[in-house]
């Protein structure tokens, strides 16, 4: 039971660590759009590889199903709201188990 517990915890935070990858992709492509954060420059442009190759394997599959709306990415959204409902799930278990 204990190892299973453990288990669980390190799932919830791996989720939360995930959830802030997301927030920070979002905030780069925003900032990128708005011309505030250069692209051309080498760090940004290694940032922003490194924050897709991470996010894309799980929005592309939302963004194949759920259209964008107006040219708005709706796929983060989806994917924090899962990231919370798995969090939550996680943490009944865990104060189901004591």
């Amino acid at each position: 039971m204990a190892v299973i517990n453990a288990l669980l915890q390190v799932l919830h935070m791996a989720l939360g660590f995930y959830l802030w990858i997301i927030i920070a992709s979002v905030i780069l492509s925003w900032l990128t759009a708005f011309g505030i954060v250069n692209s051309y420059q080498p760090f940004v442009q290694a940032v922003g590889r490194f924050l897709y190759a991470l996010t894309e394997p799980v929005m592309r599959p939302i963004r194949n199903i759920l259209p964008s709306i107006s040219g708005v990415d709706l796929s983060p959204l989806v994917v924090i709201f899962a990231i919370y409902f798995l969090q939550a799930l996680i943490r009944n278990l865990l104060m189901g188990m004591y």
